[in-house]
């Protein structure tokens, strides 16, 4: 069992920086690849971010490439997700979640491929 923690969330202007990041609990955090979704309002959850367990392979939405980077720290069981140039339309409720299997890459933006889901942290960018 896995529970996972959002923070890090706020209001920002566009063209703002913010961190988010995900505390887990628990001695098996290493083992697992790590992701961040976001929902806006009437929309479906959308992948944002992925991280192998062994911090060696990384995956992106195209919306968010070349603006935010995830990383983790093994011995703290965090993950991060650091977001530059934010925009209006990266306003969302974003969270984590882990996944005990990697299944390929194109099983990495699928939620159903995640078995530990985190509350969430609203983030909003102001035009």
């Amino acid at each position: 069992q896995v529970q996972l923690v959002e923070s890090g969330g706020g209001l920002v202007q566009a063209g703002g920086s913010l961190r988010l990041s995900c505390a887990a609990s628990g001695r098996t955090f290493s083992s697992y690849d790590m992701g961040w979704f976001r929902q806006a309002p009437g929309k479906a959850r959308e992948f944002v971010a992925r991280i192998s367990s062994s911090d060696v392979r990384t995956y992106y939405a195209d919306s968010v490439k070349g603006r935010f980077t995830i990383s983790r720290d093994n011995a703290k069981n965090t993950v991060y997700l650091q977001m530059n140039s934010l925009k209006p339309e990266d306003t969302a409720v974003y969270s984590c979640a882990a996944s005990r299997v990697y299944a390929g890459s194109s099983s990495v933006a699928r939620p159903s491929f995640y078995d530990y889901w985190g509350q969430g942290t609203q983030v909003t960018v102001s035009s």
